[in-house]
């Protein structure tokens, strides 16, 4: 089995388990952290969410300085996982985010941002123009 297959393999099992731990599917907030999370709402999730990103930040800067490489992968996996919880209480899942890498494949950044912006503009003088009617 090829590591892409095994990460995408990976990724839906974690995406299973995620879904299964929602109060909607009986997920258990005594006995189960996700099931806590999504319990407590948004704010709890996001909140894990900002402490995670901070933490991949601050191990990155350590690593610039010695510190150990790896730390830098566990604090992702930690933001990783918990912006999948995000995913789950929006209905989305990390196949989603993998199918909008995959559309942007071959894109520059560059462009991949100029198209984001126009759009944006074009739905914003859409809505605008929506409601001047």
């Amino acid at each position: 089995m090829s590591t892409m297959s095994q990460s995408s393999d990976t990724l839906a099992r974690l995406s299973a388990v995620i879904e299964s731990r929602r109060p909607a599917a009986g997920g258990d907030p005594a006995s189960s952290y996700v099931a806590r999370l999504l319990h407590k709402g948004p704010d709890a999730f996001l909140k894990k969410i900002g402490e995670e990103a901070t933490e991949v930040v601050m191990a990155a800067k350590d690593a610039e300085h010695g510190g150990p490489r790896e730390k830098i992968v566990a604090e992702m996996a930690d933001l990783w996982f918990h912006g999948m919880v995000a995913l789950a209480h929006y209905g989305l899942s990390a196949a989603d985010v993998v199918a909008e890498l995959a559309r942007r494949e071959g894109l520059s950044g560059i462009e991949e941002k100029a198209l984001r912006k126009a759009h944006e503009r074009e739905a914003a003088e859409a809505a605008r123009q929506g409601a001047g009617s």
